[in-house]
């Protein structure tokens, strides 16, 4: 039965390690760290050590020890590393740190205009979203909709909105091999044709 139990794992992709974790997402390693993120931080044998902490607003968690680390643009093995660094310098020798992400933080697009259900669309960060599937989860375009000349609104990194037409006709026929990925916060706008 045992067998059975573990190759049923090993066809659906989870190592029996995981299987009784639940929830718990893989963390990509590349996965740049965001406020709200729930995170499991372990230090190898060091039980009194390990923490489930949420990333405050300013990216930093409050650690045993080592106190406040900064995670701001830090993916999950950069911030591994950091940690690993911290409590190296003064309480551990070489310490293995191992993050784990248990719950990440909601990112949204809002799909505004002629579409059939406009709101928000929740995605998560292991699965990017392009543009055609955000406005194909928003209920798919009104019959009316001018696909030729959706906008798309976009805070750039100094934090003014940059807004871009693009014709998602196109890409849904794909005649245009680009696709339009989504980041957390962009707006959609689907206007109505002008007959």
């Amino acid at each position: 039965m045992r067998a059975l139990f573990l190759t049923v794992l090993f066809l659906v992709g989870i190592s029996p390690g995981n299987a009784a974790e639940g929830n718990a997402a893989p963390a990509d390693v590349d996965y740049i760290l965001q406020p709200l993120d729930l995170l499991r931080i372990v230090v190898f044998q060091e039980p009194d050590l390990e923490r489930q902490v949420r990333i405050s607003q300013e990216h930093t968690v409050n650690l045993p020890l080592i106190g406040s680390v900064d995670l701001r643009n830090k993916s999950v093995r950069q911030a591994e590393e950091v940690i690993r660094a911290r409590y190296d310098a003064d309480y551990l020798k070489n310490p293995q740190i191992t993050i784990t992400v248990l719950e990440y933080t909601q990112r949204t697009v809002q799909v505004l205009g002629a579409v059939n259900q406009p709101g928000a669309i929740a995605f998560t960060p292991e699965k990017q979203m392009d543009l055609v599937e955000a406005i194909a989860r928003a209920g798919g375009h009104a019959r009316i909709a001018d696909l030729k000349n959706v906008r798309l609104t976009r805070i750039g990194p100094d934090g003014r909105s940059q807004t871009s037409t693009i014709n998602v006709d196109e890409l849904m026929k794909g005649a245009s091999s680009e696709k339009r990925l989504l980041q957390k916060g962009d707006i959609i706008f689907v206007p109505e044709r002008i007959f």
